[in-house]
């Protein structure tokens, strides 16, 4: 073979370091994935065949709790209680979602906040936002919907009326809104999943602008819980993420789906959770988890092991480089894996 030809997508460069690896198979205090899809909104059928493995599954990893996403609204929302939260009280916890295509109707807000009212009296534990408010959502005139919106100020006062957390997916990776050339580091994500690109101007808004919505929404309601979720939409710009756990009180986040972003920067990422260990919370944002995905997370969260994988692809899925452990420790591990999420959460408590 050529090797001058070979196509860089072909190659599979093996690392020949030899360092310490320490396997964590389970959690060192029983955790909550605080970000998970259980459902049946991203998948066909439920993303859990099997409730009782995968309750296996937490009670060999330690996990004592998930929080599961994808409840949606009405029929869907039942759904998912009766399957999880009802069938095993205390091991799950379902977020409610709104149906965004109300926003072309008449009446909309007062329909939004009766569903989020309907939804919380089912057994909702909290308001899951996608990311489609603010790149897809649009209204009756085909404008797009920013998180910020004045129109929407009343649903986010009746989560905070219902004392329900509103987990809000603002934007995407930074690099998922530059241009799809041969300098984007995440191109190959891209190219599998070009519904992921946000770069054409004229259909999305740029990243900063998004980023904007969502703190003039955490700014302008601080009596309402929000979780960040994916580090608040910016794990590339941890001092963005410290500033906005600085300025507002009523902002945590979470690291689900992120480890590869702050497993390249660990010192870092370590200075932000140690300066704010009230404020992570543990997630995967897998679906559904299990014990290879915990086993990778434990040993980032826990260990200082060096350059390894965060992903179990023959490809790491979002870039291809390593991960090193950030070797959390005692109070701010423990709170890291259960305790914010209990704060967030008291029906897991």
């Amino acid at each position: 073979m050529d090797l001058g030809q070979l196509r860089l997508r072909d190659y599979r460069p093996r690392p020949r370091l030899r360092l310490p690896e320490h396997l964590v198979p389970r959690a060192s205090a029983a955790a909550i994935d605080a970000h998970a899809h259980l459902g049946r909104w991203l998948t066909e059928g439920w993303a859990v065949p099997d409730v009782g493995a995968l309750l296996g599954v937490m009670d060999a990893c330690n996990v004592a709790a998930i929080v599961n996403l994808d409840g949606r609204w009405s029929v869907e929302l039942e759904a998912n209680l009766d399957r999880y939260d009802r069938a095993h009280p205390g091991r799950f916890a379902t977020c409610a979602q709104l149906n965004w295509r109300l926003l072309t109707e008449p009446g909309s807000t007062a329909r939004l906040v009766g569903s989020l009212r309907q939804s919380a009296a089912a057994g909702a534990r909290g308001l899951k936002v996608w990311k489609d408010l603010g790149l897809h959502v649009r209204d009756e005139r085909g404008g797009l919907v920013m998180p910020d919106d004045p129109r929407l100020s009343d649903v986010w006062d009746a989560a905070g009326e219902l004392g329900i957390p509103v987990l809000i997916h603002t934007a995407d990776p930074v690099a998922f809104f530059d241009p799809l050339d041969a300098r984007n580091e995440r191109l190959e994500e891209l190219l599998q999943h070009p519904d992921w690109w946000f770069g054409d101007r004229d259909r999305f808004p740029p990243f900063e602008r998004l980023l904007d919505a969502f703190e003039g929404l955490v700014a302008s309601h601080p009596r309402i819980t929000f979780v960040g979720v994916h580090l608040a939409g910016n794990a590339e710009d941890l001092g963005w993420v410290g500033r906005m756990l600085d300025a507002y009180p009523n902002l945590s986040v979470d690291v689900a789906a992120r480890i590869a972003e702050l497993g390249r920067q660990p010192r870092a990422a370590r200075a932000l959770i140690e300066a704010h260990p009230d404020r992570v919370l543990f997630g995967t944002d897998e679906v559904p988890p299990t014990a290879e995905v915990y086993a990778t997370h434990f040993r980032f969260l826990g260990t200082e092991d060096e350059h390894f994988s965060y992903s179990n692809e023959d490809v790491p899925p979002q870039g291809r480089w390593a991960i090193s452990g950030l070797g959390l420790a005692g109070e701010v591990l423990e709170a890291v894996y259960a305790t914010n999420a209990r704060g967030v959460f008291p029906s897991l408590a």
